[in-house]
């Protein structure tokens, strides 16, 4: 699958319709992708989106990667696998997100697509300005991450 790349902004409508981005579109339709996994990020405010392969080739990974008889591991996993919808695409090249994904993501009106390679971010644009990193951050990060993947 090609990677998804760049970041667009699109508007919902009152239902919470928005059109995925063509450029997105293009990508999914040419690996054969009809369906999206939704889910709300771990860690920041904001919501993923996954081809549908890509999901379950990630599920089965984490999956693999528990012990199935660890009950913290387990309530992980089943969060996991909870809190997630499966979206598709309509003819005109919407897709409807739930209310209580737009809200919990503080997304009103408009939705930032962000391509990160295999998934796509959507984001209130205000909060990403505003989890975006200095460059002094970013160029402390980066030389951390090089310097742990050197000693792999």
């Amino acid at each position: 699958m090609d990677a998804f790349i760049g970041n667009i902004d699109a508007k919902t409508d009152v239902r919470g319709r928005v059109f995925v981005p063509a450029a997105f579109r293009k990508i999914l339709q040419s690996a054969g992708e009809e369906r999206l996994i939704l889910r709300k990020d771990v860690y920041k405010d904001c919501l993923i989106l996954y081809p549908e392969t890509i999901w379950k080739e990630k599920l089965n990974k984490l999956q693999a990667d528990l012990d199935e008889w660890d009950e913290e591991q387990q309530e992980v996993f089943r969060q996991l696998s909870l809190d997630v919808e499966i979206l598709e695409i309509d003819s005109a090249g919407r897709i409807l997100i739930p209310k209580k994904y737009l809200h919990g993501a503080n997304i009103s009106n408009t939705i930032r697509f962000l391509g990160m390679n295999l998934s796509i971010e959507l984001w209130n644009p205000d909060l990403l300005v505003k989890s975006i990193l200095s460059a002094e951050n970013m160029k402390d990060g980066v030389k951390k991450f090089l310097a742990r993947k050197r000693k792999d």
